[in-house]
């Protein structure tokens, strides 16, 4: 499946706008997009699976500390998402299973180093059919 994002030029920091067709696969696709931006090659090895539930006040801060534990995992962990399941999804919490792969520096390359997901200019709403949010990174 094609990510639908674009990227946003922004002083010392980084951006980006997802659309999807349903609130689970915004979720979806904002993490891999910002994947997308961290990591480039071909993650191999061995896959661990697990679950990972957030809770937040809203869609806009459910989305920050999504991706924010996604890119904790990263660099704590050297983990690379390679595929999403969102089990269940509400205004103020999303159950998930994400199926990671070690980061081997042989077969991958450190793309951006993003710092952290921000509030700045966080939005996630329906626009028509569709969802959207915007997302700004640190850099």
């Amino acid at each position: 499946m094609a990510l639908e994002y674009e990227i946003l030029d922004h002083t010392a920091d980084l951006g980006i706008i997802v659309k999807a067709n349903s609130l689970r696969n915004l979720f979806a696709n904002a993490a891999n997009a910002m994947s997308d931006l961290m990591v480039k090659g071909d993650a191999r090895g061995k896959n661990e699976v697990r679950e990972i539930v957030i809770e937040g006040m809203d869609y806009p801060d459910l989305m920050v500390r999504w991706l924010g534990e996604i890119l904790y995992l990263f660099y704590g962990e050297n983990l690379i998402t390679k595929s999403i399941g969102i089990k269940s999804l509400s205004r103020n919490r999303i159950s998930s299973y994400i199926e990671f792969v070690g980061f081997d520096p042989r077969n991958c390359e450190i793309l951006t180093e993003i710092k952290a997901v921000t509030y700045h200019k966080i939005t996630v709403e329906k626009t028509g059919k569709r969802w959207k949010a915007m997302v700004i990174f640190d850099v």
